[in-house]
């Protein structure tokens, strides 16, 4: 079926994809009337077009209606989505699935959530083989071979037998997007494909979706928040704003010459990889001392098959009063387990961690209690640390009842931390489902605060969030530190985002720290190749924002 559909648009260079005056009501007792509303775009052969817009701008809600998975309680009510000439709308689900996979495919956001963990990766792939062609087992096994070559997936036979959760991050993105590809369908819909991974791996992705997308003169809709990536891949850009589309033009004159407030604003919080030049903090005593940090796992029992990995080794690193140290680096570097590590979430397996001037790392049970108040983490995903069935009102106030403090002087400092993290003091009584996902960031920062930290470890916090709630949130941050004196360690691998709110960088690969220094140092002036690599891969390098 899809060569014939491909064959016939490459011939007539008619658009792949035609959305037309398309409209999606939201059900009643929504914040508003429609998910999207008169929204019209082509995306045509060896194009990309990318969605942009702010969390509830109704970019994944188009990208579901095209590919037939909008959820229960709504649908398209006005307008039209043609495949390749074939209206979508009101189309029944049998004509989807024949359509998904031969004449087009999504590759989604998070690939440890789209494979299926009990299943080998050849035998994710060859499911959309068995479902679609009649070849035998032995020809689709080689059709899965030569397409996890094509994505550039390192000794294909024992991929194909591994688990999902034996392979890193990009390498799982790889077998999402050989999932997607393997079919060569007309349409490739990328929905934020690259927002967790590093900035190396991230500039591999986009550099096969692009490179793949040439060869077969796919047609490729792109949904993301990240400005350099669309600096990077895009041909055409639609911003969206509450379901409606604000703007729509080539990429570069979208990217550098906005007409309307609301893409100049998108624009605005981009962060620039231009770190401030601050005053170091030296003449402080140290909140968190971490000397000779090591981590090592162990896997089998018998000699011959014992394997150790040392995740962390000999990593040294202070904070102190009112400064924001960062750590960056690729997937597998370390960055996350050094500071599960520090946090004493993780034990380490050698080394020496101080907080306040006391020695911590071999402390067990009730013993690390004044360490557990005085360190607070912010993890990256706010929906999954916050428990859906408490308010957040008792999930902020948790924490200090286990300290021994009162209810009601619980309940009053938490009314405090919300106007401190610009929410309304009446929220305490909702549930986190009923918040977006920059709130949700709020409401985590809050419960983090509620204990009184001397050090806040936030781990990928704003890695999720549109551009505008990141500046919001790290704005927010800067503002909490100044006034309560609190050290931060931030573990990001948006270099962007390192260089606008840390005062020291430090640079991870293999468990080790290869360089660090100031933030102006590091991100302007790197000494090693390493980190020169790193910031070379970051995307939308040199491309002014809004400045023309």
């Amino acid at each position: 079926m899809n060569a014939n559909l491909n064959a016939n648009a490459a011939q007539v260079h008619d658009p792949v994809l035609a959305v037309s005056n398309l409209a999606i009501s939201l059900p009643r007792g929504g914040d508003r009337p429609y998910a999207v509303q008169n929204i019209s775009f082509e995306v045509r052969p060896g194009k990309i077009v990318c969605l942009l817009g702010e969390s509830g701008s109704g970019k994944s809600v188009i990208a579901s209606a095209v590919m037939g998975l909008l959820p229960e309680g709504l649908a398209p009510t006005a307008g039209s989505i043609q495949l390749l000439g074939r209206e979508l709308v009101g189309a029944p689900q049998t004509e989807f699935r024949a359509l998904r996979g031969p004449a087009m495919s999504m590759v989604f956001q998070e690939p440890m959530t789209a494979l299926n963990p009990v299943m080998t990766c050849g035998e994710q792939i060859d499911e959309m083989l068995a479902q679609h062609v009649t070849l035998d087992r032995a020809q689709r096994r080689r059709m899965i071979l030569e397409i996890m070559q094509r994505v550039r997936l390192p000794d294909p036979e024992r991929i194909f037998a591994a688990y999902p959760h034996q392979l890193s991050g990009g390498q799982r993105q790889r077998i999402v997007i050989a999932i997607a590809l393997i079919l060569k369908p007309a349409l490739l819909i990328c929905d934020e494909p690259t927002t967790a991974l590093d900035v190396t791996t991230q500039a591999e992705i986009l550099g096969l979706i692009r490179e793949l997308q040439n060869d077969s003169g796919t047609a490729v809709l792109f949904i993301t928040h990240d400005f350099g990536v669309v600096a990077e891949i895009a041909d055409e850009v639609v911003v969206l704003e509450l379901g409606k589309m604000i703007e729509r033009g080539p990429a570069r004159t979208v990217l550098t010459q906005p007409t309307q407030p609301y893409t100049r604003m998108l624009l605005d919080a981009v962060p620039e990889l231009a770190p401030h030049n601050r005053p170091p903090i030296t003449d402080t005593f140290p909140l968190l001392d971490a000397r000779n940090i090591v981590k090592t796992y162990v896997s089998g029992s018998w000699p011959g098959k014992r394997r150790e990995v040392q995740a962390v080794k000999e990593a040294t690193l202070v904070v102190r009063p009112r400064e924001t140290v960062g750590i960056v680096g690729e997937s597998g570097s370390g960055k996350s387990t050094l500071a599960r590590c520090i946090a004493r979430l993780i034990e380490p397996t050698g080394g020496e961690i101080h907080a306040n001037g006391r020695s911590v790392a071999h402390l067990r049970g009730r013993g690390l209690s004044p360490f557990r108040r005085d360190v607070q983490v912010i993890f990256q995903d706010p929906y999954r640390s916050l428990n859906p069935r408490q308010t957040v009102g008792a999930s902020i106030i948790e924490g200090p009842l286990n300290f021994g403090v009162p209810r009601e002087q619980a309940w009053k400092r938490a009314e405090e931390l919300m106007r401190l993290v610009r929410l309304k003091p009446e929220v305490l009584h909702r549930y986190p489902s009923e918040f977006s996902g920059g709130q949700r960031q709020r409401i985590s920062i809050a419960r983090a605060l509620a204990c009184e930290p001397k050090v806040l470890i936030a781990d990928e916090a704003v890695s999720a969030l549109d551009v505008s709630v990141q500046a919001q949130i790290l704005r927010l941050l800067d503002e909490i530190q100044q006034t309560t004196g609190v050290g931060i360690l931030f573990i990001t691998h948006d270099l962007r985002v390192a260089s606008q709110i840390c005062d020291r960088v430090i640079v991870m690969q293999h468990g080790r720290i290869v360089e660090q220094g100031s933030a102006h140092e590091v991100l302007l002036s790197p000494r090693e190749d390493y980190t020169r690599a790193l910031l070379a891969a970051a995307p939308g390098q040199g491309f002014a924002f809004g400045r023309g």
